[in-house]
Order: structure tokens, then sequence, then C-alpha cells
């Protein structure tokens, strides 16, 4: 399947070049098809006219169609016009070709195929980025040769929080204070292309991965289920509901000013490595410390409060029929961190990450909504009363959207999945009067899907969130997933368009015609900030590579103005086809495919989530699709 072709210009008819943008991973038989034909001029039918013609793999044509005219858009001073190609007509599982005349001869491969082995690879290629993930013994080995590291996460000392510089995660402080252990917190997963662990978006993540199981019923494959079982056994970890500490993280980014101690972010290194590192500046890199959200007896921040809980109680649901006794300890674990929320005096900023601005979450009603209706769920999954958590997460809720939020699923925004919990738990829960009806749910959920579609509107490639600004990628997944969603509840398909639409701007559709996800299509990312994939994987797209990773995405220009730096020492230099990408770069996006990229190419446990969430919903929609 090739999507780079660049035909030559016919002088007859007009001098403009361009490129076919197709989903490379392929098109579900009976949805809405669309490419898009970007060309360095307006094209003109005066002389002849502008078509497409599809045929087979094997040459055979199906249908010629006349383009239409009406461009959608420029994209760059370069590429001053963008138009629709529409192959909804090809219907027939199989490859296909399609070529333009009339000026551009450009020609690509595509791809109809069946629900389950597009979702479904979405969903366990995201998985087994997760695995790639895993810290601590419990390991899988995997194409990247993954081995046991961080071991002496095992007896961990807890610190209190260091100053660190304005808007930097470099420490001003002489040394780190201790003030307890030793603490179990070896295992759970790297967050990103580091070494990191957080509380934040490992409950993001487990959330994500027994919301997707919980979607799929007896089709979940066993390593989603066995997946999320490993991010909350880790978060156990993390909750001490004896002293009342749920603790924050494991690590530090940079080390401190004077330059006594390194962290995690001056290194370029396999995990493994770590355990055996005995320099004395690199002390909290072998030790890593810990630090707590909270002083004991404290009430917490309810952003993490909300999640974590959530997690905790999704576990119990899975647990509730096969392993009651720790589904009853899962749920105890849940109840107990939930009674902890600050929600009366919630911290400015919310607690997330040290520092602040790794995550710089801002709302914390749609995690709280989302922990209760989880509790809610699992109580009534053990038969147990759950009044007062539908209430609870009722009045969050109403709170949350009176507060008339602009962002969609993703990490920082938990909304959407908290609408379909709560419209559960209501619907085992009648006869009570609630602060929302279901009805308020399903319109947040479409006020946040209208959000996407409008911008899709004006996108020239339908893009649903801005390419200038942090995880566009995120949010592209996690309205798919939202269209899932709605549509479940309501019993329709009024977004199933617009998923394919954003479906194929991931997977190949948008201006520079790379997929978000490792391991998908021809064309994928092949120099991601990731330290395990630089020093284990392969460059050049061949395996090994980190199959389900998925990466920030396209972002502002204005971050690229310093440059990329120098490579860091210990990195294999990587940098795919820079100059090539560039031009297809508009003067406020750009996408980098390099290591030292991380604004653009580095994946995270969030971003890869909502791909498989994305998977997970669209799948629930066709409960006869076997997940392949």
């Amino acid at each position: 399947m090739h999507t780079e072709t660049t035909g030559a210009p016919n002088a007859a008819v007009t001098t403009a070049t361009g490129v076919l943008r197709l989903n490379q991973q392929g098109y579900l038989a009976g949805e809405a098809k669309q490419g898009r034909l970007m060309v360095t001029r307006p094209l003109t039918a005066s002389h002849s006219p502008t078509t497409y013609t599809v045929t087979t793999d094997a040459g055979r044509r199906l249908f010629t169609h006349t383009l239409s005219l009406r461009s959608l858009g420029a994209w760059s001073q370069h590429y001053r016009a963008v138009y629709a190609v529409d192959l909804t007509a090809v219907r027939r599982p199989g490859r296909y070709r399609v070529t333009t005349a009339g000026g551009v001869s450009t020609s690509a491969g595509f791809e109809v195929s069946d629900a389950g082995t597009i979702y479904g690879a979405l969903l366990t290629d995201g998985v087994a980025f997760d695995q790639t993930q895993r810290d601590g013994r419990n390991v899988i080995p995997g194409a990247l040769s993954r081995k046991p590291s961080h071991l002496n996460d095992a007896s961990a000392t807890l610190y209190e929080w260091p100053t660190m510089e304005t808007d930097s995660d470099l420490i001003t402080d002489a040394d780190l204070t201790p003030v307890g252990g030793p603490l179990n917190v070896e295992g759970g997963w790297f967050d990103a292309g580091d070494y990191l662990k957080f509380t934040h978006s490992t409950a993001y993540a487990d959330v994500v991965l027994y919301s997707s199981a919980r979607l799929l019923g007896g089709r979940a494959p066993k390593s989603l289920v066995s997946e999320a079982r490993h991010g909350e056994t880790w978060l156990e970890k993390m909750w001490d509901p004896t002293t009342g500490i749920l603790y924050l993280q494991v690590g530090i980014g940079s080390g401190n000013q004077a330059g006594t101690f390194t962290g995690d972010h001056d290194h370029w290194r396999l995990p493994e490595v770590d355990d055996h590192n005995s320099a004395a500046a690199d002390r909290y890199v072998s030790h890593r410390p810990v630090f707590a959200a909270n002083q004991p007896g404290e009430l917490i921040s309810p952003n993490l409060v909300g999640r974590v809980s959530a997690a905790f109680a999704l576990a119990a649901q899975a647990d509730a029929n096969g392993h009651p006794a720790r589904a009853r300890h899962e749920l105890a674990m849940a109840t107990s961190l939930y009674a902890k929320a600050a929600v009366n005096h919630p911290p400015s900023p919310l607690v997330t990450a040290l520092p602040h601005a790794f995550y710089p979450e801002d709302t914390w009603r749609d995690d709280m909504q989302l922990g209760a209706a989880e509790i809610a769920l699992a109580l009534q999954r053990l038969h147990q009363p759950s009044g007062r958590y539908v209430r609870d997460s009722a009045g969050f809720a109403k709170g949350f959207i009176a507060e008339h939020s602009t962002d969609t699923l993703n990490l920082y925004d938990t909304a959407a999945l908290a609408d379909v919990a709560l419209s559960q738990a209501m619907a085992h829960s009648p006869g009570r009067h609630l602060a929302v009806g279901r009805a308020d749910l399903v319109a947040d959920l479409r006020h946040q899907l209208e959000r996407g579609v409008a911008h899709s509107r004006v996108d020239p490639f339908g893009a649903p969130a801005a390419t200038d600004d942090f995880d566009v990628n995120s949010h592209a997944f996690g309205l798919i997933a939202t269209a899932g969603f709605y549509d479940g509840l309501t019993g329709t398909n009024r977004f199933a368009s617009f998923a394919s639409t954003v479906r194929t701007w991931l997977l190949g559709g948008d201006p520079w015609g790379v997929t978000a996800m490792v391991g998908v299509g021809d064309r994928f990312p092949q120099c991601m900030q990731h330290q395990v994939a630089n020093l284990n994987g392969h460059s050049d797209g061949t395996p090994p590579v980190d199959v389900g990773a998925v990466v920030n995405g396209p972002n502002g220009a204005e971050n690229f103005d310093g440059g990329l730096g120098g490579f860091q020492q210990g990195m294999v230099h990587c940098t795919s086809n820079a100059d090539h990408l560039t031009q297809y770069d508009s003067a406020t996006s750009r996408y980098v495919d390099d290591v030292r990229s991380w604004q653009t190419d580095e994946p995270a446990l969030d971003m890869t989530g909502a791909a498989i969430l994305a998977a997970a919903a669209q799948l629930h929609l066709r409960p006869t699709a076997t997940v392949r």
C-alpha cells in the first residue's frame, strides 16, 4: 500500500502537482470512505475532466468519478488547495488502487476490511505498547527484549516535595529530604518515553483498559484484561488506607541546579541498567525517590481521588462474579480513598505531578463524577446499596456541565467516561431524584462531539482538533470513542461518519501521510523519543518496532523555533525523512519524526490508551465482530 507517489504535471491542463492521502490501515465495508488530494494550486476542468479511477489491486476497473472541484481550503503556501476523494462506493473487502487524472497523476493503494480486523488491531497493538511500558519484575520481553527493571523500587524512600525552578523540573534544593519509607512501589508502567511513573496518568490508563474490557465483555482479549490488572496492582501500592497517604510518583525528571545529583531525563539508557548505577550523582536514578500527594491525615486533590478510586472500582466490577473477596477488597480501596477527596477546598493548582507543568490539569468534578459512578456500579455488581454514590456522581456531573468546558475526552477530561458510567449506574438505581438525568448526560456527550465536528468541517483534512496544539492524536482518538459512547447510548449512528473521518485523519489521511500508531500503515513514526524503542528497536520501520505506540502528533510550529537541539549522549541518531516531511508543514503546524522531537514524537500511556478505548467503543457497536 503506497500513498506517496507524486505525479508529474500535465502542462495542457494545469501546473499542479499533489499527493493523495488515504486511510493506510483500511476502511470498513459499509462506512463513508474519504480521502484527500492536496495540490500545489487549485485544479481546473477547463481543458479536460479531473477524474479519479478506482481499480482492484489486480487492475480491474470499478468506477471512474469526476472530482468535485470545490476546494476544502488551502493547507499551506505550497499546497494551496485540498479536495475530497469519495471512495464510499467500494464495499467489497479487498485491496484497491485509486488513480487521479486531469492534471495530477497520483496513485495510492487502500484496503477495505471488517471491523474486527481494523479495530482489533488498534486495540491489541495498543495493549502491546502498554506491555512494553511495564516496569519491575513482571515484564514481558516482547519484540524489544524488555528485561526486569527498577527492582530497587521495592524498597524506596519517601521524600518531601522539592523546590523547582518556575516552569521547569530543575530542582533548586541542594539535596532531597527523606521523610519516610521503605515503600514498595515496584512495578507499574513507564509513563512515556522516559522511565518516570505517575499515579495520575497510570490511573487514567487503567480506567481506559478496564472500561474497554467492560465494553467488549466476553470478546475482550486476555491481554487487555491482564494489562488492566497489572496497572491496578501498582495503584494499590500507591494508596495506603492505613496512613491515608496517596503516593504521587516515582522518580524525578531532572537533577538540581548545582549538579550534585541527576534525574531520569539526564540519561539515555535501557531501564535495566539503573539498578546497578553506583555513581554518587546518579543516586536518585538508581534509588528513585517517591513523593506523596498529601500529608498523613490530610485530604487529597480530588482529581487524583476520582480517577484512582474509579480504577479500583472498575477492578471490583471485573472481579465481582469470579473473585468476590478480591472485589470487596478493591471496593474498600476505592471507597476509603473516595472519602479523602478535598472537594470543598481543592488545592490550586490541582495535584498531578512534580512539577505540575508535566500534567497541568485544572478540572476535578469530571474525575469525581467518574469515581462515584464506578463505585456505584461496583456496589450494584456486589448487590449492595449504591444510591449515595449515584447521587454524588450526578451532583458532580451537574457542576461539571455548568462549567461549560470546551475540552473533549483525554487525560485531562474524563467527562465522557463519567457520563457513560453514570448513565449505567442510574439505570440500576431507578426512582431517585438526581441532579442530572440521562438526557443531560447524552447532551453533554453530544456537545463534546459537536466541538470536534465543527473543527473537522473547517479543517481541509477533517482534523477534529487543533493541529497546532498538544495532544491532537489523543483528542482525536478520544472523539472516536465518544462517538461510540453516544451512538451506543442513543441507538443511533449519528456520529458514525464523523468517526470514520477522524480515523482516516489519524491513520494516514493527514497532510504528512504518517499514521498515529507505530506498526499501522506503511508510514508510521520511526524515530520516536522513546528510549527502549530507540535502543532496542529499528529506525527504518522494519521489525522490531514499538508496535502500538501512539505519539502526540503534529504540533505548533512555534514549538520548534529553537530547533531540536543536539542528540543526547547514548541516543541512536534517528531522523526519519525530515526534509521530506517538512514540505507538508503549514505555517502554524509541523510534524517532525525525530528522536529529539518530544513535541510531536513521544508516545505515552494516555495517547495509546485513547486508541484502545476508541477501538473498544466502536467494536461495542458491532457485537458480532470478532476481535482479531
